[in-house]
């Protein structure tokens, strides 16, 4: 068998959910480790904050994303998709840019932006093509916001790495992302609900689009008054909180694999509230609370759930929460509460929280590797090809 028809390399969730397994496990503990100087500081023209940052939405975040939207794009459409030399010249992108982000302080701002930007300027072209080629038979009009979504992606790490102004990029990736995030759950949970409980939940169009187009404002919310963006994310989880109890959350709780994917959208909620009121108030917090709400809530709770689901699924498997599959969620869910909860209560142990919480994503994630990359690395069960 040629290396390019190995099963790994069939479709795009297969290489990109195991280096987000490999990202997940590696990623929180090494920043823990240089947090506290155990570790130097990686050889990077930024920051050890910076670094972490970036990695942590751009190395682990969109390992995930690619993943995800390789797979789902191509279903979107209804077309084969990348495989084999295609999803190698992307896995090989991201590992260098890894490299780059890691030990290219001493190189030519040049030669660092291209290696940097190559794996996400390669799979946005790819996807945009995917997209635009075959817009007339996507089943979905609203991927209308992937497309401006997507490009945007390339801005905010351009103000990351060169544009002079880290904290504007690092606002419209986190705003980018919680917009792909929306997106995903309105579109998977309906679907969930119905399989898991038979219920059907509240889809009203004007209330989703404005909640889409509320989210997409917020991009760009580094350029906006302050007091507009408080507005604007105030206004955005207020409908979002409406949404959620229409959700039928009483149900979704029932069932850890459906409930914490609720979990990751109160985060959500939370996360805009806290951005929204901290426009306008001085809350004194300890550690960034913000935006770990979104990356332990949102992306730490809701991520690994959709790894297994569609690991299980896309690999001709019964989509079922095993015990261990359910350990994954129950640990990142401690994760959450560590990071966030613990050190408002005991901020003296501010450093072993950090430490617990990094324990817990080499753990689960760690798991969730034990767990799925044997099915990546295997054909369908079914017979089917891809």
């Amino acid at each position: 068998m040629h290396v390019s028809n190995h099963p790994l390399w069939l479709v795009g969730f297969r290489p990109f959910f195991t280096l987000a397994c490999l990202a997940g496990m590696l990623l929180p503990v090494l920043w823990a480790l240089i947090f506290s100087g155990h570790l130097p500081a990686p050889e990077s023209p930024f920051t050890s904050v910076q670094w972490h940052a970036h990695e942590m939405f751009f190395g682990f975040g969109w390992a995930v994303l690619g993943g995800f939207l390789l797979t789902s794009t191509k279903n979107w459409v209804n077309i084969r998709g990348y495989h084999g030399l295609a999803l190698m010249w992307l896995a090989a992108a991201w590992i260098i840019e890894r490299i780059g982000m890691s030990f290219g302080g001493t190189w030519s701002m040049p030669l660092f932006l291209l290696v940097n930007n190559l794996f996400l300027g390669s799979i946005i072209a790819m996807l945009l093509w995917t997209l635009i080629r075959h817009r007339n038979q996507d089943s979905y009009r609203d991927n209308a916001f992937f497309m401006v979504l997507l490009p945007a992606f390339l801005v905010a790490k351009y103000l990351m790495l060169a544009g002079g102004d880290f904290t504007a990029g690092y606002s419209m990736a986190i705003a980018l992302f919680r917009l792909a995030f929306l997106v995903m759950l309105e579109r998977t949970l309906t679907g969930f609900m119905k399989a898991a409980f038979q219920a059907q939940i509240l889809r009203h169009p004007v209330l989703d689009m404005a909640i889409k187009l509320l989210g997409l404002l917020l991009v760009i919310e580094f350029v906006l008054p302050r007091a507009l963006t408080a507005a604007i994310s105030l206004l955005l989880a207020t409908l979002l909180a409406i949404r959620f109890f229409y959700w039928k959350p009483q149900l979704a709780f029932r069932r850890i694999d459906v409930g914490i994917m609720y979990v990751g959208y109160l985060a959500i909620v939370g996360q805009l509230l806290i951005e929204a009121l901290g426009h306008v108030m001085s809350f004194v917090w300890v550690g960034s609370v913000s935006v770990h709400l979104f990356t332990f809530g949102a992306m730490g709770c809701v991520i690994p759930a959709m790894i297994i689901r569609i690991s299980k699924g896309h690999t001709g498997r019964k989509v079922v929460f095993e015990g261990h599959d359910r350990a994954i969620l129950y640990i990142m869910l401690g994760a959450l509460i560590v990071r966030i909860a613990a050190p408002q209560i005991a901020p003296a142990g501010y450093l072993v929280w950090i430490y617990l919480s990094a324990t817990c994503w080499l753990v689960a994630f760690g798991l969730l590797a034990w767990r799925t990359v044997p099915m990546l690395l295997q054909p369908r069960i079914d017979g089917r090809e891809h």
